[in-house]
């Protein structure tokens, strides 16, 4: 069935079309410095930039093509990630802060939080192009263990304060004490 784009301009300008979003997508997404994956209506990757490959270090015939909650060894099949995902087109929502923490094979745990949106253009191409969800991600490992370490320290000394205090207290119970046994 042709589209109307394909019956006003033709299949080569409406390919030539696509090619040419789907190049200006690809383009911004690998110049992002935070990984990225894009994502078809399925759910189905059709592609990853450059941050994605080097951070969780795998290769694009392990990431492409394939669904996002197969790829790797199920990170992203949390029930509540897909749920999200799948809501993004139809009810044209986005997310911000769905958090991940995993232990990934060959780099170790990863605390990622993941940020989805349908992009989609308006307007006499939109039946060429199809939506599709980009779910951008931040490294958050680092920040957490800091985080960790500092509610750890506070603790810590929280601890030493309180220990502090009541040896404190009870000197100064002794004191007096011994300040009424002298009157």
């Amino acid at each position: 069935m042709e589209t109307i784009l394909e019956e006003r301009h033709g299949t080569e300008w409406a390919e030539q079309t696509w090619g040419d979003g789907w190049t200006y997508i690809k383009t911004i997404v690998d110049t992002a410095t935070e990984p990225f994956l894009v994502l078809d209506k399925d759910l189905c990757v059709l592609a990853a930039n450059r941050s994605y490959y080097k951070l969780f270090q795998v290769e694009i015939k392990d990431t492409e093509h394939k669904y996002v909650y197969e790829i790797g060894d199920g990170e992203w099949s949390a029930p509540a990630l897909k749920t999200l995902l799948l809501e993004i087109l139809p009810k044209d929502t986005f997310f911000a802060g769905f958090e991940v923490d995993h232990e990934f094979p060959g780099i170790g745990r990863k605390v990622m939080l993941l940020n989805g949106r349908r992009i989609y253009r308006q307007g006499e191409t939109e039946d060429i192009f199809p939506p599709i969800i980009l779910l951008a991600m931040v490294d958050i490992t680092a920040m957490t263990i800091v985080a960790t370490q500092l509610a750890d320290y506070a603790a810590t000394i929280e601890n030493k304060v309180t220990a502090r205090t009541e040896k404190l207290e009870t000197e100064v119970d002794r004191l007096k004490k011994e300040v009424d046994n002298m009157k």
